[in-house]
């Protein structure tokens, strides 16, 4: 009898539930089948599009995920699997998750929006929180920046898209500015002269956009020239050191005395 019972049960549960046990598992093949198409018609997409190479992954890693997860809820759905319980600790898991990560993850979204909007990229040189250097790699979490001294620094990627950050290396060149002092006995045209030859006579200069040579600050006993010169952004270190020893060189051999005291 109880064999018997037994089969009864196996029977009703067979009829009640096995088609859609059936439909379910043909749900989740012919999906698992759809998800890999469309990840792959997606990361085509990203290529086209001219994505981050180090943000297509995590991307489609993302998008693959989610499917799936929206995958099997309809399957347990369609096969009349309650999810009520499921559900709940699904939630649970979620905010205690989000809650121990919740540094972490602002890096992650961080990391996106930096590669997405590209604020800088390898090779840039930039400056933000007291920290100038050139970004050497961007991860999904964190930014290298290597120093000119050639320090290390890992910037977490929160800490860059909530705080001000000046690329100085994207437009190419940069403004240079040097200040020398003389004395009012020194003839300004005869200076100017001097200083405007030898940024010509140097290669790491830029013809264009023009120099500016003036006057910036008249007192009694002396006057200020400022020198405007654009040249490459990257290098612009070594150029302005290099500029200053030529023009300082150049005025000491034509006689030009730089200071106040004639």
């Amino acid at each position: 009898m109880k064999i018997e019972k037994f089969y009864n049960q196996a029977y009703d549960w067979v009829i009640r539930y096995g088609p859609r046990f059936l439909v379910g598992m043909l749900v989740l093949f012919i999906g698992l089948w759809m998800i890999k198409l469309l990840l792959s018609w997606s990361h085509r997409g990203m290529h086209r599009k001219g994505v981050d190479p180090t943000l297509k992954p995590f991307l489609i890693s993302i998008l693959g995920i989610a499917l799936r997860i929206l995958l099997v809820l309809g399957v347990m759905q369609i096969m009349g699997i309650q999810m009520t319980l499921f559900t709940a600790l699904v939630g649970a898991f979620g905010v205690a998750v989000g809650l121990a990560l919740s540094g972490t993850l602002q890096n992650f979204a961080s990391g996106i929006l930096i590669m997405l909007l590209k604020p800088f990229v390898v090779g840039d040189n930039i400056l933000t929180n007291g920290i100038e250097g050139t970004v050497t790699s961007i991860q999904i979490f964190y930014t290298l920046v290597t120093t000119f001294d050639n320090r290390s620094v890992i910037l977490p990627n929160s800490m860059l898209s909530n705080n001000m950050i000046i690329n100085i290396s994207r437009e190419g060149s940069r403004r240079l500015d040097i200040s020398y002092k003389f004395s009012n006995a020194v003839d300004t045209k005869q200076a100017k002269g001097v200083i405007s030859k030898t940024i010509d006579e140097e290669e790491a200069c830029l013809k264009t956009p023009e120099r500016r040579i003036g006057v910036s600050l008249l007192e009694p006993d002396s006057f200020t020239l400022v020198i405007n010169v654009w040249v490459a952004a990257h290098g612009f270190e070594d150029t302005r050191l290099i500029l200053q020893e030529a023009i300082l060189q150049d005025l000491k051999d034509t006689g030009v005395k730089i200071g106040g005291l004639p």
